[in-house]
């Protein structure tokens, strides 16, 4: 009886010192004019993130946070099989590069904390893998990380950006192949959050040519993440010698990539203005002067180097769906380029040349086909790949032959060759078994009818004995912006979601290119709001044909998916019990003000515009809480370090629903000190971030966690 007393006081003490209520945050009116409407906001203080007051307020938010999430019943068997997954499983293999007759890649194997670079003879043997650069030997806390690595032409030196904590900031290094030491060149801020960064050999490796963001001095504090422009750097010499090239008259908010083409004489110049899918492209010639192929205005959105002396350009001028044209790199003049892949009923994603064929990536919806052409244009035939799946990249290898990974939503991505000569694709050394299946599951794939009359397709994945009773447990997300497109995927949360008889939605809205580029245009600017409108539709589909109901339904989504994820629950908080957003953005007013937000202005759109900033108002997350409302519960999460979005978004967001909620619904906000927008965040922290997420979907829908893989 005593230590039943003792116990219960114990327990007594707990409930006392948890926070039942998330703390208070004061509220201090702003008002802006825009035009001759009048906006008043509560809680722009939460903007400064140097300022002790938000630092507290943000350490009261993680408190109050973690006594609900830790306190989640059977939150430690959920860590326990999410590490299981995550870490008991066989290396993986990405970003490869084919250079100087070696193969280089990047490594996943946990547990280590990090990625890292390896190089191999060839991608059929394992045995010749030898480790070129791990960034866990150059910091015990494993929070530095690999932005992108581009191997010399002749594969003798390969260069790599390093960043720390997901800031995205990288200094690039020269690392000698054979050796695996640094040659000692190192050059400062090549890549950003912002911009993002590149490099490209020139033919010898005596140097490269990189993006490069101004330095302190050079400019005001405040456009230090813009105004990138292309410098060259000769090895063996100082960061402050290196060549201007080309960039001065580039936009604000230009995105710089480079490429060298396969014999060294040309380098490519790709700008984008901002993220609203305009670019334009420059070709430097072995006389050292650049030449404008293109303009923001004509449409072509990619360019690469084929090995018949041309530039290959993907345009969807008068043709939406994409058609492949060429120009002579000796005279690279747009109006007299040649059509070479006609335009044709699906979208054409991406193209890659080798020697004698074209490889196109095609899209109708989601889902690719891989085709294959002659430099005539005449398709070939197709390559062979998995149903319903996705091709996420393409490597030329020797001559002709290429190397492809391609997944599904039940395959795990995986390494194949494909070779012309025979028409096979065949698997690679390079395979991933994994610990999982899901020869229980069923992908069904339906039409559904938005606001509009559009169709929008939604990707449903469950197990195939479910019932469609109404009562399931379902998760449904999205993200349409950018022209990204959501591709057939393999997740292993997914898994654990499954066996808790879960079901997982996927929808294919606007914003992104499944249907090309008119998909593209039907989701940005002042038709953002149709992205809204087909995820809602999505939703309505899975409780009308009887997958779960409102009170099971949970949505999650993360950056744009983010501004997805707080439309949708400002604008139908019934439809839903349960929201997870990452870095999400929120306030669509004040975007524009945060650095990275001024790249978005050509994807949302910008308060200067009367038109653009009614349509911006009428859907602006943060702009439409209400008081008094009954709010699903809330799961954010955000990092410290991102470049991408920033971090007040979700402080600012979190206080005002918090204030506005009138249902018993937690709203609940994490923000990591120690890791960005996702990129370069330590594989610890990441099971830490999707425990809270699988945790607090259990919790909120009803779910009684099981850790075994028997069905429920």
């Amino acid at each position: 009886m005593r230590k039943l007393l003792a116990l219960s006081f114990i327990a007594v003490l707990f409930i006392a010192a948890k926070p039942v209520k998330p703390p208070a945050t004061k509220r201090v009116p702003v008002t802006d004019i825009y035009g001759s409407v009048s906006v008043t906001e509560s809680y722009r203080w939460l903007e400064n993130a140097n300022d002790p007051v938000v630092q507290k307020w943000v350490d009261a938010q993680n408190r109050y946070s973690r006594s609900i999430l830790d306190a989640i019943p059977r939150r430690a068997a959920i860590e326990q099989r999410l590490r299981e997954l995550y870490t008991d499983r066989p290396p993986s293999y990405f970003a490869l590069w084919f250079q100087g007759g070696r193969l280089f890649a990047m490594k996943s194997q946990p547990p280590k904390e990090q990625s890292f670079l390896v190089t191999l003879d060839s991608i059929n043997d394992r045995k010749s893998e030898r480790v070129l650069l791990d960034p866990t030997s150059l910091s015990a806390d494993g929070k530095t990380s690999i932005d992108f690595f581009v191997p010399s032409l002749d594969g003798r030196l390969v260069a790599v950006s390093l960043s720390r904590g997901g800031s995205e900031e990288g200094t690039v290094h020269i690392y000698n192949v054979a050796s695996g030491k640094e040659t000692g060149d190192a050059i400062p801020r090549v890549n950003g959050g912002t911009a993002g960064g590149s490099i490209a050999w020139n033919g010898d490796a005596s140097g490269f040519y990189y993006t490069r963001y101004p330095r302190e001095g050079e400019r005001p504090k405040e456009d230090l993440s813009f105004y990138q422009q292309v410098y060259f750097h000769k090895l063996g010499t100082q960061p402050a010698e290196d060549r201007y090239e080309i960039g001065k008259d580039f936009p604000r908010i230009a995105e710089i990539s480079l490429d060298t083409s396969d014999d060294g004489h040309f380098i490519l110049a790709s700008v984008r203005n901002g993220d609203g899918g305009e670019v334009e492209h420059f070709v430097r010639g072995e006389d050292g002067r650049w030449q404008q192929v293109t303009h923001f205005g004509d449409a072509v959105s990619n360019a690469a180097f084929g090995f018949d002396g041309n530039l290959y350009l993907l345009s969807t001028r008068n043709a939406p769906m994409g058609t492949v044209i060429r120009v002579p790199l000796a005279q690279p003049v747009l109006s007299s380029a040649e059509t070479v892949i006609p335009p044709s009923t699906m979208s054409i994603e991406w193209f890659v040349p080798t020697p004698h064929h074209l490889y196109a990536s095609y899209m109708a919806g989601g889902p690719n086909e891989l085709w294959m052409f002659d430099l005539k244009g005449t398709k070939e035939g197709t390559v062979p790949i998995f149903p319903v799946s996705a091709v996420y990249s393409v490597l030329r290898l020797q001559g002709d032959s290429i190397a492809l990974i391609n997944g599904s939503f039940v395959e795990p991505a995986n390494w194949f060759t494909f070779d012309p000569a025979d028409g096979k694709t065949k698997e690679t050394a390079l395979k991933v078994t994994l610990p999982v299946n899901f020869n229980d599951a069923v992908v069904e794939r339906a039409m559904v009818t938005s606001k509009d009359g559009t169709q929008v397709p939604l990707n449903i994945i469950r197990r195939r004995d479910m019932q469609l009773d109404g009562s399931n447990p379902t998760l449904l997300t999205g993200y349409g912006g950018f022209t990204l497109s959501i591709k057939p995927g393999f997740s292993l949360r997914r898994r654990v979601w499954l066996d808790q008889g879960g079901v997982v939605a996927i929808a294919n809205l606007r914003g992104g290119s499944e249907f090309g580029e008119e998909w593209h245009k039907q989701g940005k600017l002042t038709k953002k709001q149709n992205v809204f409108d087909d995820f809602a539709a999505c939703a309505r589909y899975l409780i009308d044909h009887r997958y779960t109901n409102p009170s099971r339904l949970a949505i999650e989504g993360g950056s744009n998916g983010g501004l997805l994820m707080g439309a949708a629950l400002t604008q139908h908080p019934e439809l839903f019990r349960a929201v997870v957003s990452h870095v999400g953005i929120y306030d669509m007013l004040h975007l524009e003000l945060f650095p990275n937000g001024q790249f978005n202005v050509t994807e949302y759109g910008s308060v200067k515009d009367p038109e653009q900033f009614q349509a911006l108002y009428a859907y602006s997350p943060l702009h439409h809480v209400v008081n008094g409302t009954r709010y699903p519960a809330v799961l954010m999460q955000t990092g410290a370090n991102d470049p991408r979005v920033d971090p007040a978004n979700s402080r600012k967001m979190a206080a005002g629903l918090q204030a506005a909620n009138a249902s018993t619904h937690p709203i609940l906000l994490v923000a990591s000190s120690g890791s960005g927008h996702g990129f370069g965040t330590a594989l610890s922290e990441f099971i830490a971030q999707e425990t809270d997420v699988v945790a607090f979907l259990c919790d909120q829908l009803g779910i009684r966690f099981r850790s075994t893989a028997k069905a429920p």
